[in-house]
């Protein structure tokens, strides 16, 4: 939803809200992509883990056959380099309003991909400027 709301305010000449001046980083993963590590998975039919424990749980599997996966992009990547990949892909400035670090929130969050990694041979294809680009294609496409 961050690009969306920034888009959508950039090409508005309204400010965005950027906390913690941009520095935290996100792991931003093209819907492409999402879909590709689904698919993948999705004939897959996970084994039981017979060693499973339910005093010492394994929350990616169980005794049942099950298995949960995380699917990411697995680089983090600052948002004001986002912002700044946006910028250029709408040939536009963004007014920013600089705010501080929210309450709670996190400097850093990205995907551990290694299990669908080893399971499935997953990787993350389509980079950052490559995935706004797109999203800024298909943005002005729809709404303009």
């Amino acid at each position: 939803m961050t690009f969306f709301k920034f888009t959508k305010a950039i090409l508005e000449d309204q400010p965005i809200e950027v906390y913690n001046h941009g520095r935290m980083q996100r792991d931003f993963t093209y819907i492409d992509d999402i879909i590709e590590g689904v698919v993948k998975i999705l004939d897959r039919v996970p084994e039981s883990n017979l060693k499973w424990l339910s005093y010492f749980p394994d929350p990616s599997s169980s005794i049942a056959p099950y298995r949960i996966y995380n699917i990411g992009h697995k680089q983090p990547v600052e948002l004001m380099y986002c912002i700044h990949t946006l910028e250029k892909a709408l040939g536009k400035t963004a007014k920013m309003q600089m705010l501080p670090m929210q309450p709670g929130d996190v400097m850093a969050t990205y995907a551990d991909i290694l299990d669908l990694e080893r399971d499935v041979a997953f990787k993350s294809r389509t980079t950052i400027e490559e995935g706004i680009g797109y999203f800024v294609d298909w943005y002005k496409y729809y709404y303009e």
